[in-house]
C-alpha cells in the first residue's frame, strides 16, 4: 500500500526545493510525477518556486472546492503518474486533506505533501492540522533562526514590522507582507514583544 508523507517546517527550510527534487528524481527513472498546488498560492502563478530562483510547472492548480480524486483522476487519464507532490499545503481544506489521504491508500499512489505546520499566530492550518492527523509518515525538516538556533515559528512582517493579527493567508510577494523563521525566544520577543 502507498502511503502519505507530510514533510512540514517553519518557512525557508526548503520544502519547495525538496519536492523538485523528488519530482526530478522521478523523471530521472523514467515515471511521471503530478505537481499539485493550492489556487489560493498565487506566487508564481501556476509555477512553485523556490528561494534559489528554481521553478517548476504546476500539473494541477487545486481550488478550494475541488474533489481531489477527480481531479488526480482527471491527470491520470492525461498521462499515467508514479505519485503526486503537494506543495503549500497549509493552504488546503482539511476535507483535501483527508482526500489526498484515501487517494493514496485506494489508488496505491504515493503523496508526498510539503508545508507549514502553523501561521504566523502559531495557530494551525487547516490542512496541514488534518495532514498530521492522517499521514503515515510525518517529517520535520529544519530551518534556522537568525539568532542561529532551530526556527519553529513563522513571524510575519508588514511594512517591515512584525505583527501578531490578520488574515491567516497572505501570500508573501505581495508588496508589504513578508515572513521570517524564527525560534521561540525570538518570537516571544520579536512578536509578542516579552522580554521576561
Amino acid at each position: 500500500m502507498a502511503k502519505l508523507y507530510f514533510r512540514y517546517s517553519a518557512m525557508n527550510s526548503g520544502k519547495t526545493t525538496a519536492l523538485i527534487q523528488a519530482a526530478f528524481n522521478y523523471e530521472e527513472r523514467g515515471m511521471h510525477p503530478v505537481v499539485v498546488k493550492p489556487a489560493v498560492d498565487t506566487k508564481g502563478g501556476d509555477n512553485i518556486v523556490t528561494r534559489l530562483g528554481i521553478s517548476r510547472k504546476v500539473d494541477v492548480m487545486l481550488k478550494p472546492n475541488d474533489i481531489v480524486a477527480e481531479r488526480l483522476d482527471a491527470e491520470f487519464e492525461k498521462q499515467p503518474f508514479a505519485c503526486v507532490l503537494v506543495d503549500e499545503v497549509q493552504f488546503i481544506t482539511a476535507a483535501q486533506a483527508e482526500e489526498f489521504f484515501w487517494y493514496a491508500v485506494t489508488k496505491n499512489v504515493p503523496i508526498l505533501a510539503y508545508g507549514l505546520r502553523a501561521d504566523f499566530s502559531t495557530t494551525g492550518f487547516p490542512g496541514s492540522t488534518r495532514m498530521l492527523e492522517l499521514a503515515h509518515e510525518v517529517q520535520e525538516l529544519k530551518t534556522i533562526c537568525r539568532c542561529g538556533k532551530k526556527a519553529l515559528f513563522n513571524g510575519r512582517k508588514v511594512n517591515g514590522e512584525f505583527v501578531r493579527e490578520g488574515s491567516q493567508v497572505e501570500i508573501d510577494d505581495q508588496a508589504s507582507v513578508e515572513y521570517e523563521s524564527l525560534c521561540a525566544d525570538d518570537y516571544r520577543k520579536l512578536v509578542l514583544k516579552q522580554t521576561s
